[in-house]
């Protein structure tokens, strides 16, 4: 399972010209699901995101977290990040998980960060549509999560 963390001042995403999600100052996750991940993957990144130490303390250091800002988590359902390049410049995304089953990863995914953050601070896109995604990245600060099977 792949994860791309921005953090933002503000995201929101739109598909057929409606905004359907947006939030203010938090993370935009892009998640991208593996055909070999399971449960235990997405209960692992779920822990990560949620305390990943990216927003600044009172001494401008990155250490706190989601849950200590009380900020907004945007989620984007993402297979191209399992796009492979070995070979030629079109990527492949045999990696990537078969839509019925990232669909079903990526619901648990947010169910349970929503139970971690809170529903109200959990925003999505729309499994499988064709997005806008709308942000202004703040630092900027990326970051790539990966957890590799154990």
């Amino acid at each position: 399972m792949r994860v791309l963390i921005q953090r933002v001042s503000s995201a929101s995403v739109t598909v057929e010209g409606q905004v359907v999600s947006q939030i203010g100052p938090g993370l935009l996750a892009f998640v991208g699901i593996r055909s070999t991940d399971t449960a235990a993957e997405v209960l692992w990144m779920v822990e990560k995101v949620a305390q990943l130490r990216v927003f600044e303390d009172s001494e401008g250091k990155m250490n706190r977290s989601l849950e200590d800002t009380g900020g907004g988590l945007l989620v984007v359902s993402q297979f191209t990040l399992y796009g492979e390049l070995k070979k030629g410049n079109r990527p492949n995304f045999l990696a990537a998980a078969r839509p019925e089953m990232a669909e079903a990863l990526y619901l648990e995914f947010l169910a349970l960060v929503r139970l971690r953050l809170g529903t109200e601070r959990v925003s999505a896109g729309v499994f499988q549509a064709m997005m806008l995604v709308d942000l202004i990245n703040d630092g900027p600060v990326t970051i790539l999560l990966e957890r590799d099977h154990e």
